[in-house]
This record gives C-alpha cells, structure tokens and sequence, in this order.
C-alpha cells in the first residue's frame, strides 16, 4: 500500500467518523468568505462549497476495503 493510499485509507476513517463536522466547517468557512467578499462571489463560494462537501460525503460511505 502506497502513500496515497494510506493517506486515502485514513481521510475516509476521518470522514466517516466525523462527516458532519467537517461539513459544519465547510458551511462556516463559506459564510466568512461571503463576509468576507460582501456577496461579490455568491456562486462560486457555494459552488465550491458543495464540491467540498460531495467529497467529505463521498469519503465517508462505507465501500468496499
């Protein structure tokens, strides 16, 4: 098992355990960069935001080993 692969092995355990938080963090580092623009960059901050959550969420289903 390479690197990555171990990298891989255990952001999927993180994610798993911890999904909703880290998708509560997402949410709220979202919020502060809307802050942050004054609105400028609404879609793109949400877009970018639910890719990131896909991920987390994606990581965190129970798949094969």
């Amino acid at each position: 098992m390479g690197l990555f692969d171990k990298l891989r092995k255990k952001a999927e355990v993180v994610a798993e355990q911890h999904g909703d938080k880290i998708v509560d963090g997402i949410d709220k580092a979202a919020d502060l960069a809307e802050k942050k623009t004054g609105g400028k960059h609404t879609d793109k901050i949400e877009t970018g935001a639910e890719k990131a959550k896909d991920v987390v969420k994606k990581l965190g289903e129970p798949g094969p080993s």
